[in-house]
């Protein structure tokens, strides 16, 4: 039996391949390159690799990855995670894409109450 995180990758890149190979669509034109901005901050050294990533969230943040988001904001390459915890209760994280370091957590309550749990 597959992993969860094997079967989310697997996902992931065959999705990426399916909107490559669908062409340019006007709705989702700034998506359909995300990829290749990620792939050059890697090459480029900008970003550290996404497995590093993912390993060092679930040592630290025990949980489900749900979903992932590579942003750039102010020049700041940052990984938004989204995790399910065993309890139920939903996790944000967002991470230094150039170092690996947690940089925020936010939860919410199985109700939807939302609580800051750390912030460096």
């Amino acid at each position: 039996m597959r992993s969860f995180k094997a079967r989310f990758l697997t996902s992931l890149f065959a999705m990426v391949a399916l909107w490559s190979a669908a062409g340019s669509m006007p709705a989702w034109a700034s998506d359909a390159h995300d990829h290749d901005r990620a792939r050059r901050a890697l090459e480029a050294g900008e970003v550290i690799p996404l497995r590093n990533i993912i390993e060092r969230v679930e040592l630290a943040h025990p949980g489900q990855i749900i979903e992932i988001e590579l942003e750039r904001d102010d020049g700041r390459w940052l990984y938004e995670l989204k995790l399910l915890r065993a309890d139920g209760s939903m996790a944000k994280l967002l991470v230094d894409a150039r170092d690996g370091s947690v940089l925020s957590v936010t939860g919410r309550k199985t109700g939807g109450e939302r609580r800051k749990e750390e912030r460096n």
